[in-house]
């Protein structure tokens, strides 16, 4: 059991026998009555977000959630298979359950499977991916990188706002977190 004084995003709680990640939490102190904790969870079986009070003297109790080290190893339909990188066995998760994250994922790359108990949950990607850019419109002359920005489809078919010196065929790392770009990868 863990008080929600303790909150941190991230956190797996569970709470009415389902799993929730806390996304975002407050603190709240009124002048008058009791402090408690306001809370913003993600249903980690469903998907759906809801926003929780509690009191600060509850408490409530924490998921254990793993995180195996599993390797991507291709597209088999609507499933997708990764294969744990100590075990060699192979696990399929379907597409819809990993939608978000499948705008990141390549072949061969390493993600953290989360799991409780024998149920997956979904996959941890790293804060930062190397994608390759199929489609954008070519750069002109004179264009600098202080400038505007232009849209670039990825090798995995994401779309992000990039700057116009950016060329087919340029390697980009973009935030898992938001889908952004952060710079040209070091090659």
């Amino acid at each position: 059991m863990i008080s929600v004084n303790n909150f941190k995003n991230g956190l797996t709680i569970q709470v009415d026998g389902d799993l929730w990640r806390v996304v975002e939490f407050q603190h709240v102190k009124p002048g008058k009555g009791s402090a408690f904790v306001r809370s913003k969870l993600k249903n980690l079986r469903t998907g759906a977000v809801q926003e929780k009070t509690f009191r600060a003297t509850e408490k409530i109790e924490k998921a254990q959630i793993d995180s195996k080290q599993m390797q991507y190893l291709y597209a088999d339909g609507e499933n997708y298979v990764f294969m744990d990188t100590t075990t060699y066995e192979q696990l399929e998760l379907p597409g819809d359950e990993i939608r978000d994250e499948l705008k990141y994922l390549k072949e061969n790359m390493t993600v953290g499977v989360q799991m409780h108990g024998a149920e997956t949950l979904g996959i941890d990607l790293p804060n930062t991916v190397d994608l390759t850019v199929t489609a954008t419109e070519p750069g002109i002359r004179g264009d600098t990188s202080s400038g505007g920005t232009k849209p670039a489809t990825m090798e995995t078919g994401l779309v992000v706002q990039v700057p116009f010196f950016i060329n087919v065929d340029d390697v980009l790392t973009i935030n898992t977190g938001d889908g952004s770009y952060i710079s040209r990868a070091n090659s």
